[in-house]
């Protein structure tokens, strides 16, 4: 309790001076008091300073009252937020007074979050947390390598954009690590094959991947109707991606639902609120920018945020799991016969050699050598988007045949 408020200061000089000349003991006066050691020596150098110095009245650190300055500037940043909120087309849902703590601190503004939360309540700028969703299934692993989470999302990053851009993820499930991350125009099949190459290339070769059941993972055949009996069914099929998983003996696993990604799901739920409110702030308008927005944010999320599940920065836990050897990573190889990274980062076709020793693509004729007629041949292509040409490579009896290149734009059917 205050002492101030039980005692006055001409009470606690006549303790003070007790003690000063020996007829007090310590403990008697801390007991009367209601104070600590601590408390009672402060207040024994201010009582040996001086009488006329004295006082039990409480000292304040710091001002009661913000300065008008700052109420404004908390006050904007607040309504910034209810803008972006209002805003259908944006991918944020709820306030972030972490992100506007952190924003007011870059200009040395440093308050409390509750002062925050406060303000936002007198302003009609809060909404109370909603109840947590049980999820419906959840994957547990011991080792980094043994699940990498998977997926995409497409939103308009930018309030100031006039398009929306694609974000394709991949994380370690076991330390939360994000390995991947990149904005794209838009999503294909090229672009998830791509991402699984920076993965492995730079981590080495995981145990399994986790995805959802869109197309580009997963070959799903619906019911039979009257017009068409269908042939194949689910999984009978597999699409690219999935042939690139199987060439390096990479499991896959589905997804059941969102709830069943939730891994995944809350980095990106994350990485949209603090996208998406810089690129509000700076005015963003071009994917080079919000590339440059995600960097700083994938470093914070990566070496300097303690996960709330792990208890752990990321980065720093997948690392000492590496060192203590918990890692299902294996180092990337090349499969038997291939010899370049092409050969398996790549989209397959399957043709059959012509009378004139040719196959056709896309109304483009290649001439396959040494390979006989009415042979099947495996075909591999590689397109260089940035620079407009397709690579095709061709194989026959675990050895390349053939290699060409096209133009890219003539191949208008096929989307890379």
């Amino acid at each position: 309790m205050q002492i101030h408020k039980r005692f006055t200061a001409e009470q606690v000089i006549v303790l003070l001076k007790g003690y000063c000349q020996g007829t007090l003991d310590r403990l008697a006066i801390e007991e009367t008091l209601g104070i600590g050691k601590t408390r009672l020596f402060a207040l024994l150098k201010q009582y040996r300073r001086g009488m006329d110095e004295f006082s039990v009245a409480y000292q304040r650190a710091t001002p009661t009252r913000l300065p008008a300055s700052v109420e404004k500037q908390i006050e904007a940043e607040l309504m910034l937020e209810k803008g972006l909120i209002d805003d259908p087309s944006l991918p944020i849902s709820s306030y972030n007074y972490s992100a506007i703590k952190d924003r007011l601190a870059k200009h040395d503004i440093k308050i409390a979050l509750s002062t925050i939360i406060g303000r936002a309540k007198r302003l009609g700028c809060y909404q109370p947390h909603p109840r947590k969703k049980v999820h419906d299934r959840e994957v547990v692993t011991t080792a980094i390598g043994a699940l990498i989470q998977h997926d995409a999302s497409h939103h308009r990053w930018s309030p100031y954009a006039g398009e929306r851009w694609v974000l394709i993820t991949s994380l370690d499930d076991f330390s939360r690590k994000i390995l991947y991350a990149d904005f794209l125009e838009q999503e294909t099949t090229w672009t998830h094959i791509k991402a699984a190459e920076s993965v492995m290339l730079a981590y080495g070769i995981p145990l399994r991947y986790y995805v959802d059941s869109l197309r580009v993972f997963r070959f799903v055949q619906g019911r039979d109707s009257v017009w068409r009996k269908h042939v194949l069914q689910t999984d009978e099929a597999d699409p690219q991606w999935r042939q690139v998983m199987k060439c390096l003996g990479v499991d896959v696993s589905y997804a059941l639902s969102p709830a069943a990604k939730g891994k995944v799901e809350r980095p990106y739920r994350w990485l949209q609120d603090r996208i998406v409110r810089t690129c509000a702030i700076e005015k963003l308008t071009t994917i080079s920018d919000v590339r440059t927005v995600l960097k700083e944010e994938l470093n914070r999320y990566n070496n300097h945020q303690v996960h709330s599940t792990t208890g752990e920065v990321p980065n720093i836990r997948f690392e000492k799991a590496r060192k203590e050897g918990k890692s299902l990573f294996r180092p990337f190889a090349l499969p038997h016969p291939y010899t370049s990274n092409k050969d398996v980062f790549c989209l397959r076709e399957k043709r059959t050699v012509n009378g004139y020793r040719k196959i056709s693509l896309s109304n483009h004729e290649t001439v396959v050598p040494n390979v006989p007629l009415r042979e099947e041949v495996e075909v591999h292509l590689i397109p260089d988007v940035e620079r407009g040409a397709l690579e095709v490579r061709i194989w026959w009896e675990d050895r390349m045949v053939q290699s060409v290149t096209y133009p890219l734009k003539g191949f208008p059917r096929v989307q890379f």
